[in-house]
């Protein structure tokens, strides 16, 4: 499916759930078959580039559980989101935005999430990959034994501690013991330059989980220059690997970024799958 640029999508090759964990009832979109991926929006939500990299994990052989946390759906990210999803998301009492915040309590939503989603699709366990705001949910979505094969995709959160990590104290340390005792291995990627991910932030995530944590960074020059409003003038710099920056060209780095976390998921969820 081709989305016009600047057009929003009306995801009508997904299916629309209302998903309930403990009460609180979410919108999911599912697409798909085969061992489960939940897939995290980025700010300011489920755009068509989001969408789009939830079509190609699809079409690699997975099902898709794509959950709606913030935005419009399908929406064409225009810089006013900064004034409406960006500032509305910050103060949820959902996210924990800034540091000291510790873990997001919507990771418990996501985690129960997972579990079901390991129920209906089977196989080794589930992979969760997070985007921007959401990328370190991927992380301590491992705390759900389901979850086999996180992705962090350029995680933003806290915004205002380029060092820190959207994680409680105890729950690094959870992770970081699951990590280690269950052999996990956290695929990540970041622009060179990136602002909101930086150089600082992997190298905290690889003090916490050694060489488990496998973070790739790609050079700014290799990122889309004509990406969305939203990411032209709030984001302002390259950082959507897979999504808005990525170019959709063979052999472009970017590409190949996107295929190595498909890899990484079909090594991890595919093998001995039922």
């Amino acid at each position: 499916m081709t989305i016009e640029r600047g057009q929003s999508d009306r995801l009508a090759d997904f299916s629309r759930r209302t998903v309930g964990v403990d009460g609180v009832d979410k919108t999911v979109f599912v697409t798909g078959s085969g061992p489960a991926v939940v897939l995290m929006p980025e700010m300011p939500g489920i755009s068509p580039d989001v969408a789009r990299f939830a079509r190609w994990v699809r079409d690699a052989g997975f099902s898709v559980y794509l959950p709606s946390l913030f935005g419009v759906d399908g929406a064409y990210p225009l810089a006013e989101a900064r004034d409406t999803v960006v500032r509305r998301a910050c103060v949820s009492a959902e996210f924990r935005a800034f540091a000291g915040g510790g873990t997001s309590p919507v990771v418990s939503w996501l985690r129960g999430l997972a579990r079901l989603a390991h129920a209906e699709c089977g196989g080794p366990g589930v992979g969760a990959v997070g985007l921007c705001f959401t990328g370190n949910f991927a992380l301590t979505m491992a705390l759900e034994p389901a979850v086999v094969a996180p992705v962090v995709n350029h995680p933003s959160l806290p915004l205002d501690d380029p060092a820190g990590l959207e994680i409680s104290d105890e729950d690094a340390a959870a992770v970081a013991e699951r990590v280690a005792r269950d052999g996990l291995k956290v695929l990540a990627y970041r622009f060179e330059n990136d602002t909101w991910c930086t150089g600082r932030r992997f190298a905290a995530y690889r003090a916490l989980l050694g060489d488990a944590f496998d973070g790739r960074v790609l050079e700014a020059e290799s990122a889309n220059t004509n990406p969305p409003p939203f990411f032209r003038d709030v984001v302002g710099c390259a950082h959507s690997v897979v999504t808005a920056h990525l170019v959709d060209q063979e052999g472009h780095p970017t590409v190949r970024a996107r295929d190595e976390i498909i890899a990484f998921l079909s090594e991890r969820l595919t093998t001995g799958s039922s």
